[in-house]
């Protein structure tokens, strides 16, 4: 499991470090690692052309003994000031070896060194900025984010905020972010995430000092062992009854999907219950679903019997009469995922009791929205809104509905109140097709049946959902039912690290 630290608890571990070493160690540390990278971005260091953009702090320190050290194996850099002053011992040590510097807050000049360039290093601003680029550090970020040569952020893209991702205008586009000590939120969260390209860890000696993570990125090896797997006595029902209420007269397949994301993940059974003639295009797909006539126009009953989990949602419709349905759901004690139309249902007029039921809940339970979905649970919100600070709103979320949250997007984030936040790092564009939440809901139904907290369940379905897009057609285009064939080789992919 990959961690990631506030700004606050990364500044407390330095400060605590620094206190045993001598003066300017972290910093040469830092710079060491981050010459060390960029050497290894270059075809060859001797006579490469390297611009450092620099800021006043200590950001901008590291930028400059990093470019020293380029500048003693051959390479030709130059440092582009963005303010009055910088980093004097990382300025005397680039000059020293050769190094040259020009200001370029007095004097811009048309930023034609940056097109020259082969590596752009952005030492502008580090973990500490705040808002958005001022002159002419937006100036800076913009010429770097055009210049066709490799670009490389010190520990974070100047104008990412550093615990939450968030972009509030220009930001540097990194290829490559060296990071030090630990990684940051905002480099795991989109927008943020997209803005840091490859990101690549020094160690400095920070990691007896870091508290506990506000965020967490699982691995193959984190999810394997939490994968329910058959064993010699195992039978349907201690495998898991899935009881799936999605699909409609008007959107079947919804049912469909959902209920083979679950039987592909590896549910001992499913019961589906909807209109009749989604009943029948289940049957057809999936033949070993136990699928009865269960239209909650007609009937809202619950008939759980060893019913292990359920999933509500998707397709599902918005009639009082779906929100019957949920109300008897909600009112049972089986671990619930509500989805789609439930969400709905939920944060629409009337929902309030519905709302008041979910947060009495003794069992597990998850909500799974898009942005979209969250905005009109966290009423006040706006799709931007979440899109631009994916990290506060799913935390909110999960804290004001006293349960587990999973956001999809471009980041899947999983929140649930007393433990860090969940990035799904499978996640991939090839997921932006009609009908992928679905399999997700039916995925993660499959393992809430199979015994795992909601918390769990979210993390691993979030990543064998998104490996099984990758790994369904090699990476090209899929639609939602190729996920179907995707998520067996997502997990049999996965079992190799058990």
């Amino acid at each position: 499991m990959r961690s990631a630290h506030t700004v606050s608890a990364v500044r407390e571990a330095e400060q605590a470090l620094m206190a045993r070493l001598p003066e300017g160690a972290l910093m040469r540390r830092a710079a060491t690692g981050l010459a060390a990278e960029c050497a290894r971005l270059l075809p060859r260091v001797y006579g490469s052309r390297v611009v450092l953009l620099v800021g006043t702090g200590d950001n901008g320190g590291d930028a400059l003994y990093a470019g020293a050290a380029l500048a003693a194996r051959g390479a030709s850099v130059r440092a582009l000031l963005a303010g009055p002053r910088a980093h004097e011992g990382g300025l005397a040590a680039l000059r020293a070896a050769g190094g040259r510097v020009r200001s370029f807050e007095s004097d811009p000049g048309d930023g034609a060194e940056l097109f020259d360039a082969d590596l752009v290093v952005d030492g502008l601003l580090g973990i500490g900025g705040r808002g958005g680029l001022r002159e002419p550090y937006a100036t800076l970020a913009v010429l770097a984010e055009n210049s066709p040569a490799t670009v490389v952020a010190v520990d974070l893209p100047s104008g990412v905020a550093a615990d939450t991702g968030e972009v509030p205008g220009h930001a540097v586009r990194a290829d490559v972010t060296v990071t030090f000590g630990a990684l940051k939120p905002g480099l795991r969260v989109d927008p943020g995430a997209d803005r840091a390209g490859r990101v690549h860890l020094v160690d400095i000696g920070l990691t007896p000092e870091l508290g506990g993570p506000a965020l967490v990125e699982p691995g193959p090896g984190d999810v394997a062992p939490l994968l329910p797997r058959p064993s010699t006595d195992s039978d349907k029902y201690r495998r898991g009854l899935l009881a799936v209420r999605a699909g409609s007269e008007h959107y079947r397949g919804a049912a469909v999907l959902t209920v083979g994301g679950a039987l592909r993940t590896g549910v001992g059974m499913v019961r589906y219950g909807g209109a009749g003639a989604a009943v029948d295009q289940v049957l057809a797909r999936w033949p070993e679903t136990v699928a009865v006539d269960l239209d909650p126009l007609s009937s809202t009953r619950l008939d759980p019997g060893r019913v292990a989990a359920v999933v509500i949602g998707p397709g599902r419709g918005t009639h009082r009469a779906n929100a019957d349905e949920l109300h008897a759901v909600l009112e049972s004690d089986r671990p619930l995922l509500i989805d789609a139309d439930a969400l709905t249902l939920l944060s629409g007029e009337g929902g309030a009791p519905l709302a008041r039921i979910l947060r009495e809940r003794s069992a597990h339970t998850l909500l799974t929205p898009h942005a979209g979905e969250l905005a009109r649970l966290l009423p006040g919100s706006e799709r931007a809104d979440i899109e631009a600070r994916r990290l506060e709103h799913v935390r909110r979320a999960a804290e004001e509905y006293d349960c587990t949250v999973l956001l999809k997007g471009s980041t899947t984030l999983v929140a649930q109140p007393g433990l860090p936040v969940l990035a799904n790092p499978t996640g991939t564009p090839l997921l932006a097709a009609a009908g992928s939440g679905d399999v997700l809901a039916g995925a993660v139904g499959a393992l809430l049946a199979g015994g795992l907290p909601a918390y769990e369940a979210a993390m691993c379905g979030a990543y064998l959902h998104g490996r099984a897009a990758v790994l369904a057609r090699g990476g090209a285009p899929i639609s939602a039912s190729d996920l179907l064939e995707g998520l067996p080789m997502a997990i049999a992919e996965a079992g190799r690290f058990a």
